[in-house]
């Protein structure tokens, strides 16, 4: 994964991701030599974060395809991004995210937007099936 412009954009979990383990596996970027410790336990930890996030189970064709569905609400590219990244499972966590979402999105439209969320984040899914503690 390649950053394009170091100063100006919101990234994903998913490139965040991505950009690290490159950097670990010394692809691209220059891996973290025994004077750079530091950078080589943040990269290490916020992968080590970002493997329990919604983020490991993405790919860059599903989040293409995902925004694309996410264009009818009319949201913001903040509000998009976190919602990818937060990938939330209930109404409340919708309106958390989404600024003044009583008077942009409908009851309808948020359960809409909710069914989006669920079809693009099969880590949920699969998590669900595997863990029987959930049930």
């Amino acid at each position: 994964m390649e950053v394009i412009s170091e100063n100006s954009a919101m990234l994903s979990n998913f490139e965040v991701y991505g950009l690290l383990t490159d950097i670990q596996a010394g692809r691209g970027q220059n891996k973290p030599n025994k004077h750079q410790q530091q950078l080589a336990t943040i990269t290490y930890e916020t992968i080590k974060y970002l493997e329990t996030k919604p983020c490991k189970h993405q790919s860059q064709e599903s989040i293409i395809e995902f925004m694309k569905e996410l264009e009818p609400f009319n949201l913001t590219k903040a509000e998009k991004v976190q919602i990818l990244n937060l990938c939330p499972t209930t109404a409340v966590e919708i309106q958390l995210i989404v600024e003044e979402s009583e008077e942009r999105l409908t009851e309808d439209q948020i359960y809409s937007l909710l069914e989006v969320i669920t079809k693009y984040n099969p880590g949920e899914q699969e998590e669900a099936e595997t863990d029987p503690a959930r049930d």
